[in-house]
Formats: structure tokens, sequence, C-alpha cells
């Protein structure tokens, strides 16, 4: 379902373009290419600008309800979606090993049970001088 509304936008979008681009921006549009009578008789209505202006509110007002639809079907979750590209960053990261973390010597081995680590040396006190 997501798809098919993904689809229908992305239509709605194309036709939305095609009717902008069909407008003069001087407010003549398809009626002046026509002429005056032309524009009539080929659309079947008076006014050219008039259909221009009410399908190109249509289809946006269609591009948001679409769009709104595509969110409701993801059940509009709040944590952002993430791109493919994202979702293999983080794969990689997660598995690189990390490296380990040196331990000084003499110290014994981070996990090594009491029984099996070395003993300290003992030190003799340094006489005074």
């Amino acid at each position: 379902m997501y798809l098919v509304l993904v689809i229908l936008i992305l239509l709605v979008c194309f036709l939305l373009a095609l009717v902008v681009l069909a407008q003069n921006p001087k407010g003549g549009g398809l009626s002046n290419q026509f002429g005056a009578g032309g524009a009539a008789n080929l659309m079947g209505v008076k006014r050219t600008g008039d259909l221009l202006e009410k399908l190109t509110w249509g289809f946006a007002i269609g591009v948001i309800v679409l769009t709104l639809g595509t969110h409701m079907i993801t059940g509009g979750s709040s944590a952002p979606a993430r791109s493919v590209n994202q979702q293999a960053a983080q794969r990689s990261t997660s598995t690189v090993p990390t490296p380990p973390v040196p331990t000084p010597p003499g110290a014994p081995a981070p996990g090594a049970p009491a029984s099996q680590q070395p003993a300290a040396p003992a030190t003799a006190p340094q006489p005074a001088k």
C-alpha cells in the first residue's frame, strides 16, 4: 500500500508540474497560446486560467493528502527513519572489534581467577642513608 501511495504522489507531482508550466505568469497561459476563441473551443471552457488554477490547487492538495496518508500507513513512529547508507554504516561499526586494553606488567589479566594470579614480588625495605 505504501508503494502505491508513493507512485500516486509521483504521478500527481508530475501532473502538477505540467499544469504549472502550462500557465503564463502574466495570467494568460494556454488561453493566449490559441487565441481568445480557440481555447474556449479546444478546452470547452470560457477561461482556461480558471481551469489551470483549479487544477493546480487540486493537485497541490492531493500531494499533501497523499503524503499524510503515507505517514499514517507507516505508523507515524517518532524515531527517524534510517536510510540504507546509515544502516550499512551502523552494521560496519558494530562488527569492528574493539582493540584490547593493554594491562600493565605484573598486573593480573582481567577475568583471571584469584588462585592463578601471580603473587606480588616482595621488596626489601631500603636502608636509610
